[in-house]
């Protein structure tokens, strides 16, 4: 069944086996490995087949060690551009509207996620062209709002895949909650978000490796409100 067809945004039934505290020693080599490989030129897509079979690991443990993994460079990179949260105060934001909604949805339901070798924290969710709100969408909407809220940024543009289905809905809605609670928000589909986000003159709020590759600014806004505010969340940490 595919992640957007269910009612909520939890673990998959293997996720307890293949995520449990006998496996992590081999899913950090494979971060490793996998990071050392990238740094060196190899392709995503060979290198993570190389270190998967290398370690028999199951599709799923791939997925997690691919969305840990990242080159040297591309780590203190991200690192250089990283800012506090308190520097946000004032600040326009640009949010990256699936990418973060899906991931606090994925904790509020006891989904897996990773802390990655650039801190960001990763679900192992995808919308694969078309997305479906679940039970906690609506509470994740406002808990990112009332976090936010904290640190008083000017404005925040949320932005959405137009692409994927139900994207227009989803936007509707994150305007609908901000109306209600009086918060400097907008939300709009566009048809490239990573483009924009990467590019704007605003922080980015994103834990999508393409846009932190690219943005001169961005925080670490996933990470704090999982860590700070569901901290009995599922968090399997794979830095190396």
């Amino acid at each position: 069944m595919s992640p957007d067809s269910r009612r909520h945004r939890g673990a998959h039934p293997a996720d307890r086996r293949l995520f449990a505290e006998d496996q992590l020693p081999a899913l950090r080599e494979a971060v490793s490995d996998l990071s050392w490989l990238l740094g060196r030129g190899y392709a995503m897509n060979s290198a993570l087949k190389l270190v998967g079979d290398r370690l028999s690991l199951t599709e799923r443990q791939r997925l997690a060690v691919s969305r840990a993994a990242c080159s040297d460079r591309q780590r203190d990179f991200r690192r250089g551009n990283c800012v506090p949260l308190e520097s946000v105060r004032g600040e326009h934001l640009a949010i990256d509207g699936f990418n973060l909604l899906i991931t606090i949805e994925a904790a509020l339901s006891g989904g897996v996620l990773v802390v990655c070798r650039d801190a960001c924290v990763r679900d192992l969710s995808g919308v694969h062209g078309s997305y479906r709100s679940v039970l906690e969408t609506e509470r994740a909407i406002r808990l990112a709002g009332e976090v936010l809220e904290e640190f008083a940024p000017a404005s925040a543009a949320w932005l959405l895949d137009a692409p994927i289905s139900n994207s227009g809905r989803l936007a509707g809605k994150i305007a609908e909650v901000a109306r209600a609670h009086e918060w400097p928000w907008s939300a709009r589909t566009v048809n490239n978000p990573d483009a924009e986000i990467s590019t704007s003159a605003g922080i980015a709020i994103s834990s999508d490796s393409v846009i932190l590759d690219r943005a001169s600014r961005w925080t670490n806004f996933g990470y704090y409100l999982i860590t700070r505010h569901l901290p009995d969340s599922w968090i399997v940490d794979l830095r190396v």
